[in-house]
């Protein structure tokens, strides 16, 4: 009788090995659908080209080991690798001695700094030779990433778009207009200039209030000049108003953080499909990639249709074919040109 019993289980064995393997193939389908974007800064390269399009040409050699200013909106340059899905490789090269005055925006975008020292006073630094590695050992080691943009203008890195190309790899380039090479910009499946990135950011002008809060003429500072005018020794009813002032500011700044960010989403959506609606069911993962510490919550809603809601002045909703859409109202675009 034993030996029958083992013989009858043996099926069930067998299915449930089938399952197991049915789901392991599944989640290895999963991982290989949820494509990744691996974004690479030439950062010294891209920093040289803007400050020589503003100063004119050999201004960053003649100044390049004194602390360098600020000039790369490095947000612009993330969002847009964002927009083509999760970011799961942000890495910078650069000799970091002369970007300290770069130090926030690097750290609020979670760029990885690599150092490269210069050989020399008039050598190059040997960053392209450092990228041009890390991104071909990146591909061999994470075959999830199938997005690789290399910000920079040089023709130096046209071999590396052979390689990327031939291991069936997606390959942006983005480069400033006036100093990219342009048979490295043709040589990628797709090329933006820096320039061109920047116009995608909503203009604050353009952005109406929200209703509901205090207006411009309750703005914080405002309120900070009235109790100064009105002198020291106030009573406690003019520091309550004062706070109530102060809340009421900060609430509304809350709102305009958040308008701001949910109009920009739609914005580089908008750029990137090339079509004015957008998806709602795709607006907000998109804007978790840009901003990861956002919730509804944080700015008192319970739901993300609840925050669209609250900003029917900003954005219009329709039904599509298969998911409500949205797009920044027209209405504002046209009232702001006027």
């Amino acid at each position: 009788m034993v030996p029958e019993k083992q013989e009858q289980n043996k099926p069930a064995k067998s299915r449930t090995l089938i399952h197991f393997r049915i789901l392991i193939i599944k989640i290895y389908s999963d991982m290989a659908n949820n494509d990744a974007v691996a974004l690479y800064w030439d950062f010294e390269n891209i920093h040289a080209s803007l400050l020589d399009q503003q100063q004119g040409h050999g201004t960053y050699r003649a100044t390049c080991f004194r602390p360098q200013d600020e000039l790369i909106d490095v947000s612009a340059i993330v969002e847009f690798a964002l927009s083509l899905g999760p970011v799961a490789i942000n890495r910078a090269f650069a000799n970091w001695v002369s970007f300290t005055r770069y130090r926030f925006a690097l750290l609020r975008n979670a760029v990885e700094l690599i150092q490269v020292f210069s050989p020399g006073a008039n050598a190059k630094n040997g960053a392209d030779i450092k990228l041009c590695l890390d991104v071909m050992d990146d591909m061999a080691r994470f075959p999830h990433v199938r997005t690789i943009i290399v910000v920079g203008g040089d023709s130096d890195y046209m071999p590396l778009s052979y390689k990327v190309k031939a291991a069936g790899r997606t390959l942006v380039g983005i480069g400033s207009r006036v100093s990219t090479n342009q048979h490295w910009a043709r040589s990628c499946h797709e090329f933006r200039y820096y320039e061109s990135l920047l116009s995608v950011n909503v203009p604050k002008s353009e952005l109406p209030m929200a209703p509901g809060y205090v207006t411009t003429s309750g703005h914080y500072p405002a309120s900070e000049n009235s109790s100064t005018e009105n002198g020291s020794g106030e009573t406690n009813p003019n520091e309550e108003l004062r706070l109530l002032l102060e809340r009421a500011a900060e609430a509304e700044k809350r709102h305009q953080a958040m308008t701001e960010l949910v109009c920009r989403a739609i914005t580089l959506l908008s750029e990137r499909r090339g079509e004015v609606w957008v998806q709602k069911a795709g607006l907000r993962p998109f804007i978790q990639r840009m901003d990861p510490t956002f919730q509804e919550s944080n700015f008192g809603f319970d739901t993300f249709s609840d925050l669209l809601i609250s900003l029917g002045d900003v954005i219009e909703t329709r039904r599509g074919e298969h998911d409500q859409e949205v797009r920044i109202a027209q209405r504002h675009t046209s009232a702001s040109e006027a």
